[in-house]
């Protein structure tokens, strides 16, 4: 079952179209990853899914419910963590837990019932008296889920909620957000990071509020025309002007190495010349396999 269903979303703001036709599915139990450059779409497409923007065209529904016309339905059964920390950060971790559960009518009991939950759930619990201010950027983030937690939704949104964090607290995070898939949930997660995407069911590949690709990470993967070949050289800007001009022959920065395309289904041998007059050496060089990013860029290009 689909408990969220985007069809045909369009939001423009001004002369700018933030969302093109855009149209998704997450179903229970499914972890759906949205990927793409900062101004692709992304947040427009979250906020208009909590309600939080109008939109000009387009049907959003959530278990069944129109966003548009019956959100007070919605409310109690959608958790949304935006991308800037939205907390309160004079107040403690179990303050800020205990103000949202307020907000969705907890009693008293039902709250310490479900704050034991989630400090056993999010390691929170040595902290409650601590301010959020004085929390790490992980363990903000664990805050901020446990918050959008507090009312048991079945569907959760979760804007870029791992950017910045350390790469420990962002496996820790992810470790959260499969277990609450295990449970049934339908989780919609934004993310810069492509060994995040890997770990999702499905993920959509967004740019300039368009949908360009979609499928399971591996279905993604296979939709990569062509070789790729990474360099173990600096990518210095000169260095990367020099690549660019090479006929036939594509670069991009990966890291503190760069990988080359080349066209048409040539391999790399035919650039040898022009790489070796740049300081790249044969045995700089050597095939791989392509990846999520790579298949990323090398939809943008097209």
């Amino acid at each position: 079952m689909s408990l969220i269903q985007v069809s045909q979303l369009n939001k423009t703001y001004g002369t700018i179209q933030a969302v093109r036709d855009f149209s998704f599915a997450a179903k229970e139990g499914e972890i759906l990853a949205l990927v793409g450059p900062d101004g692709a779409g992304k947040t427009s497409i979250f906020r208009a899914i909590c309600g939080l923007i109008q939109y000009d065209s387009g049907e959003i529904t959530i278990a069944g419910f129109d966003v548009s016309q019956d959100f007070k339905k919605i409310k109690p059964r959608l958790g949304y963590m935006p991308q800037n920390f939205s907390l309160y950060p004079d107040l403690s971790v179990e303050e800020n837990l205990y103000f949202y559960s307020g907000l969705f009518g907890l009693n008293h009991q039902q709250f310490n019932q479900k704050k034991k939950l989630l400090y056993e759930f999010s390691g929170l619990g040595p902290f409650g008296n601590r301010r959020a201010a004085d929390l790490s950027g992980g363990m903000k983030q664990k805050l901020a889920l446990s918050c959008a937690l507090i009312h048991d939704p079945e569907v959760l949104i979760l804007d870029e909620p791992t950017t910045g964090v350390d790469p420990l607290s962002r496996r820790q995070f992810w470790d959260i957000l499969i277990r609450l898939r295990k449970g049934g949930s339908a989780i919609v997660v934004s993310t810069p990071y492509m060994d995040e995407v890997a770990l999702a069911d499905r993920a959509i590949l967004i740019y300039q509020g368009s949908k360009l690709a979609e499928g399971t990470p591996s279905e993604l993967v296979h939709r990569f025309a062509g070789r790729v070949y990474l360099a173990k050289v600096q990518p210095t800007t000169e260095r990367m002007e020099k690549l660019n001009q090479i006929e036939g022959l594509a670069a991009r920065r990966f890291g503190s190495t760069l990988h080359l395309y080349p066209h048409n289904e040539m391999t790399i041998d035919s650039f040898f010349t022009e790489l070796e007059a740049i300081g790249i050496m044969p045995g700089f060089v050597e095939e791989v396999s392509p990846d999520l990013e790579d298949v990323f860029i090398q939809l943008m290009g097209k």
